[in-house]
């Protein structure tokens, strides 16, 4: 009872900030997958103008959100009541001091059915993102038309809409409600696009961002290595347009973008070969756009390591067995999968459609088979579940050993943890 009363207090005090700093603009994503990717997308472009107010990371509480939106470090003791003294006076403060931020940009997740609607009580986004509706956390919906249908509600709440075409099912056009609503993707019936002209596994896509507000395009290089982060920088586009900013400010942030750790992050391999790294996490749609953007580069030898999906329930079968169908025997050389799910549904279907594979127990002995069949000029892609630690892997194929702290959870309490899980295969 104590916490709900200092939730419902922590919200009437942002009600309250919004309504004493009414120019302040509140930007939300949510969606099935790259809501982190997003957010920090939107916050690069926009600071090329704005005073943009982002905070990294959730803690999965209803606290989450509002300490995040009033830029209040989340309580150490968060049962503690001189704690949340300070927490309160610090949220006082925050709405009685002068505006020190123009645009918040604040991650919701959905995590039952309602979740979004609740942050009707205290907050009117000024857009609403959602990024994709995918197969991610189906194990709690049961079906992926109520994913779509849950985190579309977010339109009805906010003052406007923006949502991916091309990763959003049209079918779930049903469950759009806000008349204020536009697409981006990276096809030609989404309203903000990118139109290419070249890409490099070296210097990432190049190209122009189509506006319709604008009959001039917006010539950029983006610094990425598949079609989903490509899809989020063109989303960040759609909204600094939307706030005003210049098309040089607009293509200035969009090349400062780069990928998140974990995120298709490109490294030097053995054997002069190339590691294509995508460990940060993965689903079903991120595994189906790693492997796409692996089959777009021109090498001599292409590898897939791919590691299990979570999350997935009663699907799960299904959802690997339809990654292991898309593995294609005239572009990969070696399929290697690694943990239960991975080596019970996937690799049985790449072997069916033709391919090579090799089923390994862990990250290590993944990587020590990679490190053996990599051949020079290779290209190697690291996909997985962040349980699966495959940037373990990584690490035994990479060239230099400086990369290593590049790479997803590197902490020394991460390492610790890693380290005592790989004793039981010792």
């Amino acid at each position: 009872m104590l916490m709900k009363l200092r939730q419902k207090r922590l919200q009437k005090y942002v009600k309250k900030y919004f309504k004493k700093h009414p120019d302040v603009k509140l930007i939300t994503v949510t969606g099935s997958i790259g809501k982190t990717q997003a957010k920090i997308a939107i916050a690069t472009v926009l600071s090329k103008r704005y005073r943009v107010r982002l905070f990294h990371g959730n803690r999965g509480t209803n606290f989450s959100t509002p300490l995040a939106i009033l830029g209040i470090d989340y309580p150490g003791d968060i049962t503690g009541f001189l704690a949340w003294r300070k927490v309160f006076k610090a949220a006082r403060q925050r709405i009685r001091q002068p505006q020190d931020i123009d645009v918040i940009v604040q991650e919701l997740n959905a995590t039952s059915f309602g979740s979004l609607m609740a942050y009707a009580h205290y907050m009117t986004p000024d857009i609403a993102v959602v990024t994709a509706v995918s197969e991610s956390n189906i194990e709690v919906f049961q079906s992926i038309d109520y994913i779509a249908q849950e985190q579309l509600s977010i339109g009805s709440i906010s003052r406007s809409l923006l949502v991916n075409r091309d990763d959003i099912d049209s079918r779930f056009a049903a469950y759009l409600t806000n008349p204020v609503m536009n697409t981006y993707g990276l096809e030609g019936a989404a309203e903000y696009r990118f139109e290419e002209a070249d890409y490099s596994i070296t210097d990432g896509y190049k190209g122009a961002i189509i506006v319709p507000e604008w009959e001039q395009v917006i010539p950029v290089t983006v610094q990425v290595h598949d079609p989903f982060t490509l899809r989020q920088a063109v989303m960040a586009s759609a909204i600094a347009v939307k706030l005003g900013l210049s098309p040089q400010e607009i293509a200035s942030g969009v090349e400062a973008l780069t990928p998140l750790t974990g995120h298709m992050n490109t490294f030097r391999g053995s054997e002069g070969s190339i590691i294509l790294d995508d460990t940060g996490n993965t689903s079903p749609l991120g595994a189906r756009t790693a492997l796409q953007s692996l089959y777009r580069i021109t090498a001599p030898q292409k590898i897939a390591i791919l590691g299990s999906m979570r999350r997935l329930g009663p699907f799960s079968q299904t959802a690997h067995q339809e990654i292991g169908m898309l593995c294609d025997p005239s572009q990969l050389a070696w399929v290697i999968t690694v943990g239960d799910e991975a080596n019970r549904w996937l690799a049985p279907a790449a072997r069916g459609r033709g391919c090579q594979v090799k089923e390994c127990g862990n990250a290590l002995e993944a990587g020590a088979f990679a490190h053996r069949v990599i051949e020079r000029g290779g290209v190697a892609l690291f996909n997985g579940h962040e349980d699966d630690v495959l940037e373990e892997g990584v690490k035994i194929v990479l060239h230099s050993m400086d990369d290593q702290k590049k790479l997803a959870r590197q902490t020394a309490e991460d390492i610790a943890k890693k380290s005592e899980g790989f004793s039981r295969f010792a």
